[in-house]
Parts: structure tokens; sequence; C-alpha cells
């Protein structure tokens, strides 16, 4: 009678574990969503938004962690508020040849109240390791990912805009946000 409560408490403890161990894959919610290029010129900055960047993540909502993500945004949704900057931006990057930006996570690194994240980013046509330091805000209802993000622009072979023959400084920051609904 021992052995078979061991057995039978046993197998309740494997269930009991497979249902809170719950990863799912769910997509961003449109509107809620968002990337931010800012561009530093020694004249001025500014920044571009696209609210059309979709996310993809598994996780696992019972454990808060999340497992991965990808991004893929359209360049030509990016909005600086000035149309002529936008179309010379979309002239640099040959957006008729690389619409899309991507990102696929490779890893997901703990540590304290934020994540490392690892992966590859394909700009420009050209793929190259980054990281991201995201900070995920857990709700009973939605799961809120803010990440910073920076990238050479050289390094993906895009020639820097100039402004009076002064070029843009070679580093482009990035500001993810990514709202997932968890019901």
């Amino acid at each position: 009678m021992y052995k078979k409560n061991i057995v039978l408490f046993c197998i309740g403890c494997f269930f009991a574990a497979s249902t809170f161990a719950q990863v799912k894959t769910l997509s961003s919610i449109k509107g809620e969503s968002s990337a931010v290029y800012f561009m530093v010129h020694p004249m001025h900055k500014f920044d571009a938004t696209s609210k059309e960047v979709v996310f993809t993540a598994s996780l696992d909502p019972g454990a808060k962690t999340i497992k991965t993500v990808t991004a893929v945004v359209d360049v030509t949704s990016f909005d600086s508020g000035n149309s002529n900057r936008d179309s010379h931006a979309m002239e640099v990057i040959d957006a008729m040849s690389f619409p899309e930006t991507t990102f696929t996570s490779t890893s997901i690194v703990p540590q304290e109240n934020s994540l490392m994240v690892g992966g590859k980013l394909t700009f420009h046509g050209v793929t190259h390791d980054v990281t991201a330091l995201a900070v995920p805000e857990w709700g009973s209802d939605k799961l809120v990912v803010h990440a910073t993000m920076y990238i050479s622009l050289t390094a993906f072979k895009v020639e820097r805009p100039a402004l009076l023959f002064i070029p843009v400084e070679d580093t482009l920051k990035f500001v993810l946000t990514a709202a997932f609904p968890l019901k």
C-alpha cells in the first residue's frame, strides 16, 4: 500500500507540475507595442517611431519566464514627424531592397529585475549578433517588456546620413516596447 501511495503521489506531482508549466506562444498587442530609434547629429537629435512592429514570444506566465522572442518591423513604417527626413532615411537603408528588419533571440539570461537578451538582428540585409537589456513588467492580464539596444550603422553597412557634410553618430539606439496579452 505504501508503494502504491508513493506512485500515486509522484503521478499527481507530475500532472500538477505540467499544469503550471504552460509555455505559450503569444503575439504582441498592436497599438501598445512599438520600436523607436534615436539618431544623434552634432546639430540636433531626432527619433522615429513604428507602431507596426510585431513581437512574438514563447513564455511561461506561471513561472514568469520568457523563453524566446522575435520581432519584425517594416522599415518604412518609422515616422519621425518629418517626411523629407523619413524619405532620405529610406534611401540610405535601401528600404526597397531590404524592407524588413528582424530579430530572433538566441539567449535570454535573467539578471535581478531585468533580462539580457542576445540574438540575431538582420538590418539592411546584414545579420549580426546583438544584445538588449529588457525589463519585463508582469501584470495579471498583460506582460509589457521594455528593451534598449544599440547598433552600429557602419557594422550593418549603412552609410551614415550627413547634414552640412557632418555625418550622424554611428551608434543608433533602439527602445522597444512589447505588450503581450496574458488572458
